[in-house]
């Protein structure tokens, strides 16, 4: 009876293991079943709060792919695995830590990466998600309003910009995308003007000479 009952402990804490983007391992010796209670509803539903042998741990990490300190695996267990905002459990169990001195956070890892004790406590020290987003948003807002002074700047400042694009296209007239089309025809045209110009002026004057010399010489024969 021992052995599926451990095999069920262990399939269970391995899914808690992959489902979580981190855990963090504490000490509770000390703590009455009513403190647990309110513990695990401090830390809210996204955190798993659970007791676990140490060698079940050790086993279910280790079937889950997941690094743990075995250091921490020495007394006591009980496991808060974090499925949310690490920052908000991190701030759940250390403030529950200090009203309640029995529970220590002994460590944890998260997203792959090994914590201690001293590194949980200052990402409980960090802006949760929510406040980082609203703090976003305002940084967004305030980006527009400085786009929008940038609209208003002096002409002078876009004169530059304009002066810069127009020697780079004089020297290169393939970064402008129409810029091959319009230049051939500037350069073009008073060739084609001085060609028109001169060919109706010199047909007919090489022409009349010679109709008359033809003439001429038939008549006096």
């Amino acid at each position: 009876m021992a052995n599926p009952d451990k095999t069920a402990a262990v399939a269970e804490l391995a899914d808690h293991f992959r489902e979580s983007n981190g855990a963090v391992l504490t000490d509770y010796r000390g703590l009455t079943v009513k403190q647990l209670q309110e513990l695990r509803r401090a830390l809210g539903a996204n955190v798993s709060y659970a007791v676990a042998k140490n060698t079940l741990t050790k086993i279910a990490a280790k079937d889950a792919g997941v690094e743990i300190d075995t250091d921490l695996l020495v007394g006591p267990t009980a496991i808060a695995f974090i499925k949310g905002d690490a920052v908000d459990a991190a701030k759940g169990l250390r403030d529950f830590a200090k009203a309640n001195a029995p529970l220590i956070i002994k460590g944890g890892f998260l997203d792959g990466k090994i914590l201690t004790a001293d590194e949980i406590n200052k990402l409980a020290d960090l802006e949760s998600r929510e406040v980082l987003l609203a703090k976003l948003a305002g940084g967004m807002k305030a980006s527009l309003t400085n786009a929008a002074s940038l609209f208003n700047a002096p002409l002078s400042q876009a004169a530059r910009v304009l002066g810069a694009l127009q020697a780079k296209a004089e020297s290169d007239p393939s970064v402008l995308a129409a810029g091959p089309e319009p230049v051939a025809p500037v350069e073009e045209a008073p060739a084609a003007e001085s060609a028109e110009a001169e060919t109706p002026a010199e047909a007919p004057a090489d022409a009349a000479p010679v109709e008359a010399s033809a003439d001429a010489e038939t008549t006096e024969g």
